[in-house]
């Protein structure tokens, strides 16, 4: 071989022992090296050659190289330190400790060995002397190279680890931020755990993930899985029990090898999710546990992997603490304002339960419009609110007019009328009624501008007002008042379809007749109770508030 090129073709790899960074290096020595007609070479610990480059002018013999390599092992020379062979030719050996316990050996093959007898004495002599000059010389090349590599693989291999510990950085970084994304308050407990699972199960690499929860009643369950758990009840009761005595020591997590679940798991590991006293008593605020088992890639969790799940349990921890904290405040405006509906409902006791029926007929208007396409998910939520509060400015109008069964005198009559800017002007002071304050003001206004309080026209009357109006004046004519007996479904029927583009809305009322209202009568005729404070219920009110406070 005579090229560069025909001595990078000589390079042999096993493993990662030689990496890019050391074999240019290598490159370079070895033509060095070759040029004082010698030829340079690496091999294993075991004997297999790993590199060679043979331009000094001869062959290399694989087994001659073996041979020294295997004396090179057998004398377990010190790192960087170089053996003199003639076996049966000269040659240099030097052994490279790697990192992670691994070595590499460093031989400068000199020749064919050469004798000068027939030159005479004196020359034989000079020529030996010539030769263990070369060999001295070759030997430091040897150790300055051997020093080099052993310099490069160091770095080699702390670069390795910082670029693992980066790459491990990022893909936590990523899961921090997939977590922040779905960390709204409104999002569902189980909803977001599974979204922690699955991306955790990624970036730690295991067989499986979940988390469990403590209940009211202090019993287990997991909430949310990744991968494969083979843990049963008892289990995780003695999991978490176990959890709890290392929180009682001062310690963050449990991690355990086989012998804790023999047959089941390789490695365990758990961390707590805390509550709000987590810090000043966390075995009492442990809201449940993030479990890991069997990792892929090693035999042991590590303490680098606690550090992460640590992290994400206290993230998790807070986003359930914080949505609790969220839910009773949202049960509590819920409360608020029906009670505050139905203090006003009962200023007059023909109008009991007519906030709720507004407010459900809002609603089944709402999502007649939205199958259609015609108007967004969120305004139906907003629909319901509507319907709840649309009277809430009657607070301000004396209950001897409300209840008042002969003729309303001007006066009075401009005491009613009042009730929609009463109303909007309560509700102004929270930012968050915002969408349904339209619904309070314009209740009253008819598409032909003979309503009030302001008279307002057609489609200038903001359209959750024409769907609350709509609503309303069908509760009213359906229920019966100190001045007149109720309509039956079809009186109210006819009535709204005798006042299409008068007094309601043409199209949104043409939804609304279209619908199933037999059903909407036969649901109507259960109640307020019934209607307004079922399970299903339940759940979309707080649909509502949610579609509210985003």
């Amino acid at each position: 071989m005579t090229t560069a090129q025909a001595t990078l073709d000589q390079v042999r790899e096993q493993g990662n022992l030689i990496s890019p960074l050391m074999r240019r290096y290598l490159s370079g020595l070895g033509r060095q090296i070759c040029r004082q007609g010698a030829n340079l070479a690496v091999v294993s610990a075991d004997g297999q050659l790993l590199w060679l480059c043979e331009e000094g002018g001869f062959r290399s013999a694989p087994g001659h190289l073996s041979q020294v390599a295997r004396q090179l092992s057998e004398q377990s020379p010190v790192s960087c330190q170089v053996k003199v062979f003639q076996v049966p030719t000269w040659a240099l050996g030097c052994a490279v400790d790697l990192p992670q316990q691994q070595r590499i050996l460093i031989i400068i093959d000199l020749g064919p060995a050469q004798t000068f007898k027939e030159a005479g004495h004196f020359k034989a002599a000079a020529r030996d002397i010539e030769a263990a000059t070369r060999r001295s010389f070759m030997s430091q090349d040897l150790l300055a190279i051997a020093q080099a590599i052993s310099l490069l693989a160091e770095a080699d291999y702390q670069a390795s680890q910082i670029s693992t510990q980066l790459a491990q950085a990022y893909e936590q970084l990523v899961l921090f931020h997939k977590i922040a994304t779905h960390m709204a308050l409104t999002e569902k407990d189980r909803d977001f755990l599974s979204i922690i699972c699955d991306n955790l199960l990624e970036v730690l690499a295991a067989e499986g993930i979940c988390v469990v929860l403590r209940g009211n009643d202090s019993s287990l369950s997991a909430v949310a899985q990744a991968g494969r758990v083979e843990l049963d009840s008892n289990d995780l009761q003695r999991l978490y029990e176990m959890l709890q005595g290392q929180l009682k020591a001062g310690k963050e997590a449990v991690v355990e090898g086989h012998e804790a679940f023999a047959g089941r798991v390789r490695s365990i590991m758990a961390v707590p999710l805390l509550g709000k006293e987590g810090r000043t008593d966390p075995a009492r605020s442990v809201l449940g546990m993030i479990v890991v088992v069997n990792p892929l890639q090693k035999d042991q969790f590590d303490s680098t992997d606690m550090k992460l799940l640590t992290s994400v349990g206290a993230v998790c921890g807070v986003f359930i603490t914080n949505g609790r904290l969220y839910t009773d405040l949202r049960d509590l405006l819920l409360g608020l304002l029906i009670a505050l509906a139905q203090g006003i409902d009962a200023k007059d006791q023909y109008t009991l339960g007519h906030s709720e029926r507004v407010a459900f007929i809002s609603r089944w208007i709402a999502q007649q419009l939205y199958r259609k396409g015609l108007i967004n998910q969120d305004l139906v939520h907003v629909a319901y609110f509507a319907g709840l509060l649309h009277d809430i400015g009657k607070i301000g109008v004396d209950d001897w007019i409300l209840r008042k069964s002969s003729s309303l005198t001007e006066s009075e009559w401009a005491s009613i009328r009042r009730h929609p800017v009463v109303g909007a002007g309560i509700l102004r002071q929270i930012r968050q009624m915002g969408q349904v304050l339209p619904a309070v003001l314009s209740h009253h206004e008819r598409v032909d501008g003979k309503g009030y309080p302001h008279g307002l026209k057609g489609d200038k009357i903001p359209l959750i007002a024409r769907i609350v109006g709509l609503a309303d004046s069908f509760d009213a004519m359906t229920s019966r008042r100190s001045y007149r007996p109720a309509k039956d479904l079809q009186q109210a029927i006819d009535d709204i379809q005798a006042n299409l583009d008068i007094q309601f809305d043409g199209q949104v009322a043409a939804v609304f007749l279209e619908s199933d209202l037999a059903r909407l009568w036969e649901l109507l005729s259960t109640g307020p109770d019934r209607l307004c404070y079922g399970d299903a219920e339940k759940y979309y009110q707080a649909a509502a508030v949610e579609a509210l406070v985003r």
